[in-house]
């Protein structure tokens, strides 16, 4: 396909840029085209091989008239092609949200199309990881498939990495009596950890079918490397579970915080309801005008009463103190 010929919103990567996509014993380097949405992966795809589009229309997801939510899935096409599509994930500091997007990737013997929707930049993430030095082993193609595999990993690493930090900013707000009321960023930030894991477990559990092929050296990358990157999905997503435990942690601490707290409040109430009661007590006793009341008829018997009720509240109160009450 020429450049003539190939779909609008496209960009060719063949050697990507200077760092060939290539094994020491591979003559040729791999033929890496970058599309922008859907549409142009299936016209791209009709482009390279006519059949293509018709075996990629049949698998779910990829037709671009059946609405769903991006989940992986891994389909061999023939002994040749394989196609990976795979939701991805990004985090945005100003909101605080995880959001997700999708990858397809369709990996031939000497080409690969890939698409990308959405901020998460695995297609930066693979471009750097093949720039850069690390060994050559299988073929170009192989090369550029398990660098966006890793890159795919690579971002989903970062959004842990995002969510930890604001964990543990979360921590510092719970614990800080000045703050408003963490509860709903709890909440927010628990449901953005389960919008995270949601999109990496089934990557894990697809990673597996990119070896499947009758022919071992046709296979999209050996089976190793494939089982390290599985566990390393395998460990952010643990990672994530620690962070959600540590949240749902900061919630149980910060409503026990809560009940402490009105228990205090409810000690105070009552502590200075019984001081405002005692006088209002003596008061009403004086008050009931007994014909025989030695105190009615006597010259100190008001400042006594008075006395009396002052005593009284600091004597409760010094108790109240005591205790911890006050």
């Amino acid at each position: 396909m020429t450049d003539e010929e190939r779909p609008a919103g496209t960009e060719w990567f063949v050697g990507t840029h200077g760092a060939p996509a290539r094994s020491a014993d591979d003559d040729h380097p791999a033929r890496w085209l970058h599309v922008t949405d859907k549409e142009a992966f299936l016209a791209a795809a009709q482009e390279i091989d006519p059949a293509l589009r018709e075996r990629l229309a049949q698998v779910h997801g990829v037709a671009r008239d059946v609405p769903r939510r991006p989940a992986a899935a891994v389909r061999w096409l023939d002994d040749d092609w394989v196609m990976v599509l795979t939701p991805t994930v990004w985090f945005t500091e100003d909101d605080r949200q995880v959001h997700t997007g999708e990858l397809g990737m369709l990996a031939g013997p000497d080409a690969v199309l890939t698409f990308e929707a959405g901020r998460a930049g695995v297609h930066d993430h693979a471009l750097d990881r093949l720039r850069g030095p690390g060994p050559a082993h299988g073929s170009g193609a192989q090369r550029v498939t398990l660098a966006v595999v890793l890159g795919l990993v690579g971002v989903a690493s970062e959004v842990e990495l995002a969510l930890g930090d604001a964990v543990a900013d979360t921590e510092r707000v719970v614990f800080d009596r000045t703050m408003a009321d963490p509860v709903q960023r709890l909440y927010d930030l628990k449901r953005e950890i389960t919008e995270a894991r949601r999109a990496l477990l089934p990557v894990a559990a697809e990673l597996p079918e990119l070896t499947e092929s009758s022919d071992e050296r046709r296979a999209v990358a050996d089976r190793r490397t494939l089982e390290r990157v599985a566990s390393t999905v395998e460990r952010i997503d643990r990672h994530l579970d620690a962070h959600d435990d540590l949240l749902s942690d900061m919630l149980q601490v910060h409503l026990s915080q809560v009940s402490v707290r009105q228990n205090e409040d409810m000690r105070k109430i009552s502590a200075w309801a019984a001081i405002l009661v005692y006088p209002t007590v003596v008061a009403g006793v004086y008050g009931m005008n007994f014909r025989h009341m030695p105190e009615l008829h006597w010259l100190l018997g008001y400042p006594f009463a008075l006395v009396l009720m002052a005593v009284g509240c600091v004597v409760l109160y010094r108790v109240f103190r005591r205790v911890g009450w006050l």
